[in-house]
């Protein structure tokens, strides 16, 4: 699947392996996500391509927010067995 702005992708290596992401860019095989908590639009993630999944969804990006891109991938969100919330 070809990575394009406003993607939900899903890291598959590195500390972050397992989020959902939006993809803000695309270059020379790397692209900048961010989740609008750990990575801040203001500050995102410069990821191998490779290791990116996309799914179908997109988000918009006119106006985007740190709120509002938490608030876009809350429903990707899978709640721990024991109860506790995620990280």
């Amino acid at each position: 699947m070809e990575l394009t702005r406003g993607l939900v992708v899903r890291a598959l290596a590195g500390r972050d392996r397992g989020g959902f992401f939006v993809v803000l860019s695309v270059e020379d095989g790397f692209a900048e996500i961010a989740d609008g908590k750990r990575r801040k639009l203001s500050a995102p993630k410069r990821k191998n391509i490779r290791h990116l999944q996309g799914t179908k969804s997109f988000v918009s990006l006119e106006d985007a927010t740190d709120k509002k891109l938490r608030n876009a991938l809350k429903q990707y969100q899978v709640p721990c067995p024991d109860g506790s919330a995620p990280e």
